[in-house]
């Protein structure tokens, strides 16, 4: 089964907020609050994208990303750096390990779901396709 977001982040207020604006938003998201889990959720349910915390415990995101990224089963898959880390600098280091963009916390709720589309791939669709794919 494909489709959806995955969203990668060991913060549980962070997890809850960007994982109920996008459900709002019409989409169908998974969650994972480590690498480990991000891998067994993308292992059962290829998601359309990945919104990857950087500072996750154990292997960060970034690790996980190029380990990802270096797999020919993953390679193509969208990850979105997603993250607190806002210096100068940062978004280059997400961008070097493969990721696909960047969007920094914490969220406004208002634009959150735009910022999201905007890094789908185009088969993905709209938020009502996502949804029916995964039913």
């Amino acid at each position: 089964m494909q489709g959806g977001i995955l969203i990668v982040d060991d913060n549980p207020v962070n997890l809850k907020l960007a994982v109920g604006v996008l459900e709002a938003a019409g989409f169908s998201v998974s969650s994972a609050r480590n690498a480990e889990e991000a891998l067994l959720v993308i292992e059962a349910r290829l998601p359309y994208l990945v919104l990857m915390d950087i500072g996750l415990p154990g292997m960060d995101g970034l690790t996980l990303t190029r380990q990802l990224k270096g797999d020919s089963r993953y390679a193509a898959l969208r990850i979105v750096a997603f993250t607190a880390f806002a210096m100068k600098g940062d978004d280059r280091k997400a961008l070097d390990a493969g990721c696909d963009g960047y969007i920094t916390k914490p969220i406004d709720t208002r634009t959150f779901a735009a910022q999201v589309v905007s890094f789908l791939p185009d088969k993905a669709g709209s938020a009502s396709s996502m949804q029916e794919a995964s039913t």
